[in-house]
């Protein structure tokens, strides 16, 4: 079994020595990690901000980070990648459980990704796609993707920098699309609730979580949300999994009657929602949606940026789940995430139609400076080649019984793990009372306990609330996977211990 402990820091690392990677330290005993979430988890509160002195760290606002943690001098600086594992400041190797942001998918310092890009830097830099410009690796890769998504047959390709910008495209897109068609009032999209779709203005309004809502002014009126489609969380007793999408599927066409159908131009959804955490389909759900979409002339715009490439065992989540839709969004693996890039697939259906609005309109008056980057495009042209070359689907079919198998293993009989869920190379682990669902209470904090546990033994995971989510590289080895799983055991060993001393207090309280 590979060790689960933190790789020591060394002297001969910075020269490529093999210290570095035999130095170990020893495990971090729960209480050193229970004091550790004491100093990193809980924020301070109000009055103890006012009095801490201006102390930062680094220069930067940080995406998704409380102001709290800007006073903590000891952020967790990466400065090296190799595969599945990532570097430290100082020294210390993790095994990334994460992939980034769901999103290295061909790991850290691929030679192939990294020749792309060079090569390219070398030949174009830089020059724009706008008035009938182009360039060759935008081309190449409009005609790869087109090509490879069977789900439906696409059109066109848009490029845009991530896929909040992506999203935010969609929606001008569907906009552009309804008013060529004389249909100005069908301007409302549905999403859905715990869905994740970016952080730009609209397309945080599209996401249903209300972090991203809550002083932000949003969602925009123009955006409404239905139900989360969470079985093991939603679903009412006795309900099956079949009945419970047929409940949700009701619910959105009431939704739709109450708004209008002709006020409603698309319907948005990830194909397992991801950052929400990590909630696959119910049985049936997104058959009966799509026949409700159909019914009333709706858009349906799969939201792919998490799922695509292969992370579900297909090469995206619309062929896993037989889904037919008009526009997709992808990102992240598009590039392997070594170059920002994001984009929109039109089908061909809509493309006709936004070219003829724009002969009549003069131009089609949208696009970014980095709309089809020639770097970028370069690089997510080698990634996509590769993940053909590799069969990536088959690949990650051949992983995820080891690695959704292992942590269902692991996790049968915990007291405190209600759910493990996920496809693929994709997973959420819900801690929970497993008999009532009961979650444990915020104050505890236990998911980031727990995260903070695997991160002390050599492993990244991402905590959302008490949901442990993992993605790792598709490239990840059974050897590392076992590696993982090891440190999933110990971490939850620890955090067993953990909220069983909560209990205990509770009692005492």
């Amino acid at each position: 079994m590979a060790s689960a402990a933190v790789a020591a820091p060394a002297k001969e690392e910075a020269s490529g020595g093999k210290a570095a990677e035999a130095a170990r330290v020893a495990p971090v005993q729960p209480t050193a990690v229970y004091e550790t979430h004491k100093l990193h988890v809980a924020p301070p509160d109000d009055a103890a901000l006012r009095a801490a002195p201006s102390v930062r760290s680094h220069d930067m606002l940080a995406p998704f980070t409380a102001a709290h943690q800007f006073t903590d001098a000891h952020p967790l600086v990466i400065v090296k990648s190799e595969g599945v594992y990532i570097w430290d400041s100082d020294g210390r190797r993790y095994l990334d459980g994460l992939a980034g942001l769901w999103s290295t998918a061909l790991g850290g310092n691929e030679p192939r990704l990294i020749e792309a890009a060079d090569a390219q830097m070398k030949k174009l830099p830089f020059y724009h796609s706008f008035w009938n410009r182009a360039t060759e690796p935008a081309m190449e890769l409009a005609k790869e993707l087109t090509g490879m998504f069977t789900a439906e047959r696409m059109g066109q390709v848009f490029f845009t920098n991530s896929g909040s910008d992506a999203n935010d495209t969609q929606v001008k897109l569907v906009w552009y699309y309804n008013n060529a068609l004389g249909r100005p009032e069908k301007k409302k999209f549905i999403a859905r609730d715990k869905a994740y779709h970016g952080s730009t203005l609209v397309s945080a309004s599209l996401t249903g979580l209300s972090p991203l809502h809550k002083s932000f002014d949003l969602p925009v009126d123009f955006v409404l949300h239905t139900d989360c489609p969470h079985y093991w969380r939603y679903g009412r007793p006795g309900e099956s999994e079949e009945e419970y999408s047929t409940r949700l599927a009701e619910s959105l066409e009431a939704l739709i009657e109450r708004e209008g159908a002709d006020t409603i131009a698309a319907f948005i959804a990830e194909p397992l929602m991801g950052a929400g955490g990590v909630i696959p389909p119910p049985a049936g759900y997104f058959d009966k949606v799509q026949a409700i979409l159909r019914k009333h002339d709706i858009l349906f715009i799969v939201d792919e940026v998490v799922c695509g490439f292969g992370r579900l065992g297909a090469m995206f989540g619309s062929d896993l789940y037989n889904l037919k839709p008009d526009l997709v969004t992808l990102a992240k693996a598009l590039s392997s995430a070594y170059m920002p890039i994001g984009a929109v697939m039109i089908s061909q259906r809509i493309a006709h139609e936004v070219a003829a609005h724009s002969n009549k309109m003069g131009s089609f008056a949208h696009g970014f400076t980095y709309s089809g980057h020639p770097v970028a495009c370069a690089v997510a042209l080698e990634a996509v080649r590769m993940y053909k070359e590799m069969d990536v689907a088959a690949v990650v079919q051949a992983a995820e019984p080891l690695f959704q198998g292992g942590l269902r293993h692991i996790c049968q009989g915990s007291p405190i793990v209600g759910e493990v869920r996920g496809e693929g190379l994709i997973v959420g682990m819900e801690l929970a009372d497993p008999v009532t669902k009961e979650p444990f209470p915020p104050a505890w904090a236990v998911g980031p306990f727990f995260g903070q546990c695997a991160a002390a033994h050599g492993l990244i995971v991402r905590t959302i609330g008490d949901t442990i989510a993992m993605s790792p590289a598709l490239v990840i080895s059974p050897g590392e996977i076992q590696e993982l799983l090891s440190i999933i055991r110990l971490s939850l060993k620890e955090t067993e211990a953990y909220v069983r001393s909560k209990m205990d207090m509770s009692d005492i309280e």
